[in-house]
């Protein structure tokens, strides 16, 4: 008898001590300390890294406590991405809540090699900007591709110099500088690293393929790029892409200044937002035997010739 009192009391020990245990880290980490402060959750996020962060920038006052909050709430899965305003005087509770109302600011990813229309489609669905506006205002090729925090009510032109600010940050005067001792103005660079964007995959044939435009253009060689008859054409509806997938002889004998088989040199401008990789590429490109490249079937793999013989049999090769 007298052991089982004794359980009881542990028992009952356990619990209070529990309970106060989960009390006190609900509390707020620190009541006195009013004044909010930005707390940002990056896109994919786990929850034990979100966690940690909170507790790193005191905004609450135990991890456990409040891992075990989030799960008893069931809103686990309710938390965003973003940036929000809390303080250290908000109890766990509201910290918890607050992460799943909504951000003030909202992750955008904005993917290489795309055109403006399509980085306009995904401002729009993230935003809710009207697409035609920002195509009209935005300049091809100078939106550099990246993940963004932006503010959930940000006009047009504010994201605009966003994606532009962080262009002019990447493309920096040393590499500006870089490339006019290759003889290559900014635009320059910029037009044949959106060419290069959309032809090469990896840095290594970046790089080779680079070296093969340049080549090209040395020696009075029409470009030839599928790429840039594409963005000529425009929105193909069949496929639902802006990059229609398979040209016909109509469309290589498109009349645009952007068609590089009707037209020597390059064209007028970008056909879509270079990655910082493939504007390296075309600074960095050096001299190559080559004047031919073809993927084959997968897109994975690219072959080079010196010759047209050797290029038509790679054709035959790898792509027949």
């Amino acid at each position: 008898m007298k052991k089982f009192a004794v359980a009881i009391l542990v028992l009952l020990v356990l619990v209070i001590s529990s309970f106060m245990y989960l009390k006190e880290g609900s509390l707020p980490a620190n009541p006195a300390d009013t004044m909010s402060r930005p707390f940002i959750i990056r896109k994919g996020a786990a929850l034990n890294t979100i966690i940690r962060d909170l507790s790193a920038q005191g905004l609450i006052r135990d991890r456990i406590v409040f891992y075990l909050l989030v799960r008893k709430m069931g809103i686990q899965n309710r938390i965003q991405a973003g940036e929000f305003r809390l303080s250290p005087a908000m109890s766990a509770e509201e910290v918890a809540v607050n992460l799943t109302k909504g951000s003030l600011d909202v992750w955008v990813t904005l993917i290489e090699g795309t055109r403006k229309e399509e980085m306009a489609q995904v401002l729009s669905r993230e935003l809710g900007i009207p697409e035609v506006e920002f195509v009209k205002k935005a300049r091809e090729g100078y939106l550099f591709p990246d993940t963004y925090l932006i503010p959930r009510d940000a006009t047009i032109d504010q994201i605009i110099a966003i994606l532009q600010a962080n262009f002019d940050r990447k493309f920096s005067l040393e590499l500006q500088k870089k490339a006019q001792a290759k003889g290559l103005t900014k635009d320059e660079v910029v037009i044949l690293a959106s060419l290069v964007e959309r032809e090469a995959r990896t840095q290594k044939n970046r790089q080779i393929v680079a070296s093969i435009l340049r080549r090209r253009l040395e020696i009075g060689m029409a470009l030839q790029i599928d790429a840039t008859v594409q963005y000529a054409v425009g929105y193909d509806a069949a496929s639902a892409s802006w990059w229609k997938p398979n040209l016909t002889r109509q469309d290589l004998a498109i009349s645009s200044p952007y068609n590089t088989y009707r037209y020597p040199g390059m064209p007028p401008g970008p056909i879509a937002s270079p990655s910082l990789s493939s504007i390296q590429a075309v600074i960095d490109a050096s001299s190559t035997p080559y004047l031919y490249y073809i993927s084959d079937r997968t897109g994975k793999t690219m072959h080079y010739a010196a010759t047209l013989e050797e290029h038509n049999e790679n054709i035959a090769k790898y792509l027949r």
